[in-house]
Parts: structure tokens; sequence; C-alpha cells
């Protein structure tokens, strides 16, 4: 017994040394129990390597969430990132997890509400005019119903995690700002007003994550160069299955969106 104590005192001792020459304490050991919130752009529709068990809310293991928890290892990992999801699904669907000893939440949310698949859609389908009054639908649902929803949203997370890091990200910038000349498909304008509706989203939720007390993660910088018409895209096009359109790859989710939460996590 006395054997036996000694050399697991002795282990204890040899592991702390080896934590403290990596420059690890035993707290960091372990990372913070991460839970993993938001639509299709957290859940990685278009990433590939779906998860079966998640079914329509279109879980990637390429996703930015669970990436990051393969690299970080943390004490506890829960993705509830759903496919179609808006701000009333996170509150009523995607909050179980969170308690007091949550460390790190990340979260998409807000485009579905806006509507911005069916704007898409609209663009594509439709005429200039056409694209153009729906964006404008879309950027006033922006400016005035999305505040309240995203408040709603992000108290909860509050009040339910409130040791919690919790890191709003954004939306990339569906084309290149400067298209050339074999980029077909939609006009220039209509791109032009897609992403200026994009830059409107971001502003919108950067200024309610920030007043939550939340950090605001802009994938815009990271996606730079890598939208689509840029000739090494990080984003799908109009695509199979069609569910996949207009979402990040893979590579958008490891070089786009991972690097980004890992420099606010």
């Amino acid at each position: 017994m006395r054997l036996t104590r000694s050399l697991s005192a002795a282990s204890v001792i040899v592991f702390a040394l080896l934590l403290a020459l990596l420059g690890i304490s035993p707290a960091q050991a372990a990372g913070p129990a991460y839970v993993a919130l938001g639509d299709s752009y957290s859940s990685g529709n278009g990433a590939g390597s779906y998860i079966d068990s998640s079914g329509d809310c279109h879980r990637s293991n390429n996703a930015y969430p669970a990436r990051w928890a393969a690299a970080n290892a943390p004490s506890s990992f829960t993705f509830a990132a759903c496919s179609g999801a808006v701000t009333t699904d996170v509150i009523n669907n995607q909050l179980g997890a969170l308690n007091a000893s949550t460390g790190l939440v990340s979260i998409t949310i807000g485009g579905n509400d806006a509507g911005f698949a069916d704007a898409m859609t609209t663009c594509v389908t439709s005429s200039d005019s056409t694209c153009l009054n729906r964006l404008a639908t879309a950027t006033n649902y922006i400016n005035t119903t999305l505040l309240a929803r995203l408040d709603a949203v992000y108290s909860q997370i509050k009040a339910r995690a409130p040791n919690a890091r919790v890191v709003v990200l954004g939306y990339p910038r569906m084309y290149l700002a400067s298209n050339p000349w074999y980029c077909l498909g939609l006009s220039n304008t209509k791109r032009a007003a897609i992403n200026t509706t994009a830059d409107t989203l971001n502003s919108v939720i950067s200024s309610r994550a920030t007043a939550h007390g939340f950090r605001f993660g802009d994938v815009r910088p990271t996606f730079n160069n890598h939208e689509l018409c840029s000739g090494n895209d990080w984003l799908h096009s109009l695509t199979l299955p069609v569910w996949e359109s207009y979402h990040p790859t893979s590579t958008g989710h490891q070089s786009g969106y991972l690097p980004v939460l890992n420099a606010n996590a």
C-alpha cells in the first residue's frame, strides 16, 4: 500500500514536471467545455464528411467547430449547430448543454432570419431589379427586426453560460469585389448588392455581439480573394446537392473560419 502510494505520488510529480516543461499548467491540460451553436455556416453545410446521426442538420467533421474540438481537446464538446436554424431555433433547441462550467461558445446566426437563402435564389433566377428589391427587404429586416432577435439569443447564452467566452462569427462576402470577365452568371450589379447586404448583416451582428460583451469574429478578411469568382473559391456556387450551394467548402472552414475562432477563443 505504501509503495503504491509512493508510486502514485511520484507519478503526479513527474506529470507536473512534464507539464511545466511544456509550459502547460494542470488546469490547461484539458480545454474548456465547448458548445457550438448556430446555423449551417457552423454545422458545416458544404464541407462534406457529414455525421450520419445529425440528419438534416448536416453537421460535418470538417466544420470549424469539429476541427477546433479535435485540435484543442475540450473537456466536453457539444455540436448543436443545425442547418436552417434561425434565432428562435437556437433558443428553443440548442442551449441545453450550456451551464456555468461552459468555457467556450461559438455561434453563427442571423442569415436565415434575414432570408438570405431566399434572396440568393431570387437573385439567381430573377432580374436585377427583382434581386435588388429582395435584398432591400432583407436589409430592412436586418436593420430592424433582427436586432431584437439577436439580443434575445445573446441574452439567453449569457444567462445560461455566464462564465463562457462567447465568439460570434460573421459571414463572408459571396463574391470577389472586382469580378473578372470570365465570371459568368449573376450581373455585377447583383453581386455588388449581395456583398453590401452581407456587410450590413455583419455590421449588425457585430454591434449586438459587442453590446453583450461577446467577441465578434469577422471572417471577411480570411475569405478575401477566396470568394466566388476569385479562381480559388472557398465557397460553393450553385451546386448539387442544392443545400450545399453558397456555403463554405471544407477549405473555407479550415482556412476561413477556424483561424478566426482560434484568434478569439
